[in-house]
């Protein structure tokens, strides 16, 4: 794909000077970036449809468990016989 960017002077040439100090070219550089933003998406897209099978695993496999009879000093007490 081709593309035309319109920047204006200066800034064209402060980004061909940081682009020579890097040994690249400007286009290499553009390229670098959109890919970078692409791939991010994808990455975050993923993460997404990753999380979204998790909550719903976890909520088919949920059950009702009643109220909480026991508090956290319980548990210590009761770990504390066998450790």
């Amino acid at each position: 794909m081709t593309l035309t960017l319109d920047i204006d002077e200066e800034t064209a040439a402060k980004v061909s000077k940081i682009a020579a100090a890097q040994d690249t070219t400007v286009a290499a550089m553009v390229v670098e970036y959109l890919t970078g933003i692409a791939d991010s998406h994808a990455d975050a897209t993923e993460r997404k449809a990753q999380s979204d099978k998790f909550r719903e695993t976890v909520t088919k496999f949920s059950r009702d468990m009643g109220p909480r009879t026991w508090t956290r000093d319980d548990l210590y007490d009761l770990s504390s016989r066998y450790y």
